[in-house]
């Protein structure tokens, strides 16, 4: 694909100026089993190999050859290991790394060549796109490779079969397919092994590596290839099929692409690696244990048509996730550079963890836990995680409650609270009909009546709750319903795109014509279960007897404030869903019970001095990070926020973002303001050096809870939780992607569990979600 300068331009300027520096990186985020990661990224990208998120190394890497010097620049990977250093027909030398800029989507690595005056970036891009669910579902991501100067060059890049297979001693095959404007490398196991894993790794699907028709290929030998692109410049276009295990003489499938800066000084090109699974879990539907297929089959025909799809949306997909990156950078710069650079540090691996899976008319997505345990749709993960999807996008959120609630309706789970998780192990959600799941009541059925209240909130406004950014050089075109494949009527005003920015033929992402019915049909399907839930609670959510919270690594706990909260809050968000089932009597009973219920909590819960919240009713001394306080506020319970309305001054209150208007206003805090304040007060008096510690057992810390901690604290207390957070970042001995549970002093490590690429890192988005509730 040749990209025009303008748009080659446009792309490196959205990325904005990172100033935190984690100790890894995403390149490649698209689900999980297309995740790879950069290591050791304080570090030149050429030190280590990319890693799996679980640190296993996979076979990726970029090279540099510059004719007229003989000059060879390793870029990404230890590709350089498999190349003389003492060679008379290249010099191995090592460019000038300026480093890494990252957004929600894209992650820039940036070099000049010095010794030939070449510039070149490597531009990953895994696009979020809140406005199409089609591009959203699709297990594939960008790779741009964008080079200036003034001295020809060729770059090479190769992929192995570790992108195929976590088993290395698995038997592989490969081919070579051409089509329009491209050209794919097809990598998978000879023996597919169906919904199984190698410590995390897919053992099913197919790997497409795809890349323009103008460059050249080879498969074979890793170290063969990758010193003839050295001596020559270009690999010679042959396939090695000799099939063979993943390192039996390592089969890599390589491109190299000439680039003739001298008669044009700037140019690209577009690369792309796609993991197709079919199907991609198995469910315990309703109507049984059922192999699901991927959203995008209803789409497509086959992977072919997929991955030439995907290709050349290239200049769609990057729009329509760069006016998300512009709209995430506005809301979140009223609260300092440091909570936009997390925020970008986040999104990918909240969308990291999941697959889209069902049909246009009922969309399904499935999630995995990943790193502290491989359980799948686990509801104390996705409850964390949830502000990032009422951020970007509700519905999605809807599609992940969806296998849960159908599961549930069918009769399939034998106790009366909610289920913990789908299943033992992703990808085979095969449910718990023993009912013995991790024990969790209180925290699981808590945890979706207020996701079901904020949902319902939201699905009742007639307009999307996603807007672009205002006018101004990063808003490029109006998000507006487009419905065609074929590119009519599209929206692009930049390239030519081949098809429509919506591109969904089904309306699957259409503003409903009418949500209040809408909501009402979701509701009163999900109604039934939801009582039962509430029932459950009202019998055992004040006094929780000895059982585990979602910190579960902290171990059983009887009376736990938080927990007790949590449930009381969710009695509380019945009444309202009641009001708008019109179920009067249920409302009188629930809103009944959950104030009688809060005035009880407040007489227990509370330290004697009314400083702060204790940990548990009859644990005195001890304290905790209250952060069930920002269901409260996410529901619209507290509407006279004083503290929160002394915030930072709104530099876009002309901004088109709607806000979650809920229909159901209380005229009265369900939680008096007095424990906000004193709660903020308090965090300030027990913040370490890395944040704020969960509880007063230990110093470890939670960063999810920290940050919706944060979003009901004053200015000045916010401020220092992120400061503090941020220093983390930069600081923290941790060698994974970022990790959600750390200490928070001595070197900010993993704490014994290690939890890290875990999609509850979606919970950072809640400031920005709350900014823009109950307005």
């Amino acid at each position: 694909m040749h990209l025009p300068i303008a748009l080659v331009a446009f792309t490196f300027s959205l990325v904005h100026a990172s100033s935190l520096t984690p100790p890894i990186l995403p390149l490649i985020v698209r689900g999980p089993y297309l995740s790879t990661w950069l290591d050791n990224a304080r570090d030149v990208p050429w030190s280590r190999w990319p890693m799996f998120y679980n640190r296993e190394s996979i076979g990726f890497s970029v090279l540099a050859s510059v004719p007229h010097t003989s000059n060879v620049y390793p870029l990404l990977g230890r590709a350089h290991d498999s190349l003389d250093l003492n060679s008379s027909a290249y010099n191995v030398t090592f460019p000038r790394y300026q480093g890494a800029q990252y957004d929600p989507s894209t992650t820039n690595l940036t070099y000049s060549l010095d010794n030939d005056n070449i510039h070149l970036t490597l531009s990953f891009l895994s696009p979020i796109t809140p406005t199409s669910t089609l591009r959203q579902a699709i297990p594939a991501s960008y790779i741009q490779v964008h080079v200036c100067g003034s001295s020809n060059v060729n770059v090479y890049i190769d992929a192995n079969g570790e992108w195929a297979a976590g088993d290395r001693g698995a038997e592989i095959e490969w081919e070579l397919n051409t089509a329009k404007g491209t050209k794919t490398w097809s990598v998978k196991r000879k023996n597919e092994l169906l919904f199984t894993e190698n410590n995390d790794r897919a053992e099913w699907g197919t790997f497409h590596f795809t890349g323009p028709e103008e460059a050249h290929f080879e498969a074979g030998t890793s170290a063969g290839i990758r010193h003839r692109f050295a001596k020559g410049g270009r690999v010679n276009d042959t396939i090695d099929n000799r099939f063979r295990s993943v390192m039996d003489d390592e089969p890599v499938f390589a491109f190299s692409r000439f680039f003739n800066l001298t008669q044009k000084a700037e140019q690209s090109a577009l690369f792309t690696l796609a993991l197709v699974q079919s199907p991609v879990v198995q469910f315990a539907s309703a109507r049984g244990l059922t192999a699901m297929r991927s959203l995008w089959q209803s789409y497509f025909s086959s992977s072919a048509e997929l991955i030439q799809y995907h290709y050349h949306d290239y200049p769609s997909a990057l729009a329509l996730s760069s006016n998300y990156t512009a709209q995430v950078f506005k809301d979140s710069e009223r609260h300092g550079g440091n909570h936009t650079d997390i925020l970008s540090l986040s999104a990918r691996q909240a969308m990291g963890a999941l697959s889209f899976s069902g049909t246009p008319q009922n969309p399904l997505i499935f999630l995995k836990e990943i790193s502290s345990n491989g359980n799948a749709q686990t509801v104390d993960i996705i409850f964390p995680a949830s502000p990032f999807f009422f951020y970007t996008n509700p519905r999605w959120l809807v599609y992940l409650l969806e296998p849960i609630i159908e599961h549930t309706l069918s009769g399939q789970y034998p106790n009366d609270y909610a289920m913990h998780d789908l299943g033992t192990h992703f990808p085979n959600l095969t449910g718990h009909a023993d009912g013995k799941d991790e024990y969790m009541p209180v925290e699981e059925s808590g945890n979706l009546l207020i996701i079901a209240l904020a949902l319902v909130n939201n699905l009742m406004k007639r307009e999307s709750p996603w807007s672009t950014a205002p006018s101004g050089p990063l808003n490029l075109f109006p998000l507006s319903a487009d419905k065609r494949l074929d590119g009519k009527n599209s929206l692009w005003v930049g390239p030519t795109s081949p098809f429509s920015l919506m591109a969904d033929v089904n309306g699957i992402d259409l503003p409903s014509r009418d949500p209040g019915r809408q909501s009402k049909k979701w509701l009163t399907r999900t109604y039934p279960l939801l009582k039962q839930w509430t029932s459950y609670l009202v019998e055992y959510a004040l006094e929780p007897h000895n059982q585990l919270s979602t910190d579960d690594f902290a171990g059983w706990l009887a009376l736990q404030t938080n927990l007790a909260l949590k449930g009381i809050i969710g009695i509380k968000a019945m009444a309202t869903l009641s009001a708008l089932n019109s179920q009067p009597a249920d409302e009188k009973y629930y809103q009944n019970i959950s104030e009688s219920y809060i005035a009880h909590w407040q007489n227990r819960a509370i330290s004697r001095d009314g400083k702060r919240a204790k940990l548990a009713y009859d644990w005195y001394g001890s304290w905790t990070t209250l952060y069930s306080l920002y269901a409260d506020s996410l529901l619209c319970f507290h509407p006279h926020h004083k503290s929160r309305e002394a915030d930072i001054p709104l530099h876009n209150q002309q901004s088109p973002q709607l806000p979650l208007n809920p229909v159901h206003r209380e005229s009265a805090n369900f939680i008096p303001e007095d424990l906000y304040t004193a709660q903020s007060t308090w965090y300030k008096s027990v913040i370490q050096k890395f944040g704020l510690p969960l509880d007063s057992r230990h110093l470890l810390s939670k960063s999810d809870w920290q940050f919706e901690a944060a979003a009901v604290a004053s200015p000045e207390t916010r401020s220092i939780i992120f400061d503090r957070i941020a220093k983390w970042v930069n600081e923290t001995v941790t060698d994974k992607p970022l990790s959600d549970l750390f200490v928070t002093e001595g070197g900010g490590g993993f704490p014994g569990p290690d939890f890290f690429a875990r999609p509850v890192v979606g919970g950072h988005f809640a400031v920005v979600v709350l900014d823009r509730v109950c307005k």
